[in-house]
């Protein structure tokens, strides 16, 4: 028997006796696995028939705004961010992956000893070595896939951080857009406090009102300039904030080419309340930690069983240049590691890593019910909003008639002009008003949006760079 096949043999013996040895000795059970709870929930209490797509900003029909953004879902240094974790997630998986593959080293040694005895003798050794772990239990696929769990938690934080952008930024879109409108509405409103001051001090001049008239319609007017510095702040800023979500500096001289606010879309279907978990990416995200945690348990518990290990080297030694290739040494072994004491280290892992994914259930659990918190809240706040708005429209025609009845009354010398002024204040901030209703409606839509839309796939980010996706794993 060569001694090629002599080593194999005593691998072999060597294989079954460490199996034979963990079979007698190992006692344990396999982890039990966690149980995602079920969670039964009524069904929403409004539901539309509208089919929503997945970029659901382009039911408002704004170019403009469509634009915008694809422009900062390609450019957006967060979202750009959030990628990278994809990247280095997935590079994990892959480090983890090649604890199942041999580890292989080359070895070059070389040795000089000079001493009486010695007369500078030299010794090379040049070969190779060789270590790999039989995943008996699965520790290692555990780990593997617990990685893989966490870079799936990890894609479904990016398609979050999308989501959260393309609101941002239709949100920002029209609060741009009703600032706009109060400007313009503030600017008809100065005009016309304008005109009856003009009025007012013609009559004062001819001695027929009160100088305080002229006064308080004076502080009207410098009140409705006043509104007006406060929505040009604003504007300023939020163009700011739109540049930013952009992924670009500020331009204090670039004007949007903002036009008045969208009629609102038909509600949207709601679906099921079960469709809501399959759908949103940060309930998916909160699933994938649970099964990363349920994972990394079982390489705890794994942990506690004996480890076999093989090995294997050949290498070749001497002392002449010459004969660099002519003698190889090969060795064959198998290692077999049982933890006897550790001080209950071991122990202590399995219980943290049990309660870490206890926490995580819970967390999963919390996140379901905010996903199903955010769809009635966005319902009901555009239900109520709605009453809202028939109640400001009717409020603002009131306004409008008592004004013109008041503005008679005065002019007849019936009513002082501090109850025509508070009329045309009360009138102008009703109108107002309104308009700002009108954008909260849009905002508690977008809210409904995007508590029921999922992911949406990225043709690509800063720089042309393709998504990141599990394929890089």
């Amino acid at each position: 028997m060569d001694l090629r096949r002599y080593l194999v043999v005593k691998l072999r013996l060597a294989i079954l006796g460490a199996v034979t040895t963990i079979v007698l000795t190992s006692c344990s059970t396999s982890p039990k696995s966690l149980e995602i709870p079920a969670q039964t929930m009524p069904a929403f209490s409004a539901s539309g028939a509208a089919v929503t797509p997945d970029k659901w900003w382009t039911v408002f029909e704004i170019p403009a705004l469509n634009e915008a953004i694809e422009t900062a879902l390609r450019d957006n240094f967060s979202l750009e961010s959030a990628s990278q974790r994809i990247r280095a997630a997935n590079a994990v998986v892959s480090r983890e992956s090649g604890n199942r593959q041999p580890e292989i080293d080359a070895i070059a040694v070389l040795e000089y000893e000079d001493g009486d005895d010695r007369n500078g003798a030299s010794e090379l050794q040049l070969g190779l070595q060789a270590g790999y772990e039989i995943d008996l239990w699965g520790r290692i696929r555990s780990g593997i896939e617990s990685e893989k769990f966490r870079a799936q938690a990890t894609l479904s934080d990016y398609h979050a951080a999308a989501l959260v952008l393309a609101a941002e930024i239709t949100a920002t879109w029209f609060e741009l857009t009703e600032s706009q409108l109060q400007l313009l509405l503030l600017a008809e409103q100065f005009d016309t406090n304008t005109k009856v001051l003009k009025l007012l001090e013609a009559r004062f001049a001819n001695g027929r009102i009160r100088g305080a008239d002229v006064l308080r319609q004076r502080q009207l007017l410098e009140a409705t300039h006043e509104q007006s510095v406060v929505v040009q702040s604003e504007m300023a800023v939020l163009r700011n904030k739109l540049d930013i979500l952009e992924g670009q500096a500020p331009q204090p001289n670039y004007r949007l080419n903002l036009s008045d606010l969208p009629a609102l879309p038909p509600l949207p279907a709601t679906g099921l309340p079960s469709e809501l978990t399959l759908r949103r990416p940060d309930v998916q995200r909160a699933m994938f930690l649970v099964k990363a945690a349920d994972r990394d348990m079982a390489v705890a518990v794994n942990d506690r069983y004996p480890r076999l290990n093989l090995g294997a080297s050949l290498i070749s030694v001497t002392d002449s240049s010459e004969q660099i290739f002519g003698d190889w040494i090969g060795r064959l072994a198998a290692e077999l590691l049982a933890p006897v004491v550790d001080g209950r280290r071991r122990k202590s892992e399995v219980n943290r890593t049990r309660a870490v994914g206890r926490q995580r259930l819970a967390e999963y659990g919390q996140t379901v019910l905010e996903a199903f918190r955010e769809v009635e809240d966005a319902l009901v706040r555009e239900r109520k909003q709605h009453e809202r708005i028939r109640s400001l429209e009717e409020q603002v025609e009131l306004a409008g008639r008592i004004y013109k009845q008041l503005g008679m009354q005065y002019l007849n010398g019936v009513v002082d002009y501090i109850e025509v002024l508070s009329a045309l204040d009360s009138e102008q901030q009703l109108r107002r008003d309104l308009l700002s209703a009108q954008q909260s409606l849009l905002s508690f839509r977008i809210a409904l949006y995007r508590a029921l839309a999922g992911g949406f796939t990225l043709k690509s980010n800063r720089k042309n760079r393709q998504e990141p996706n599990e394929s890089e794993q």
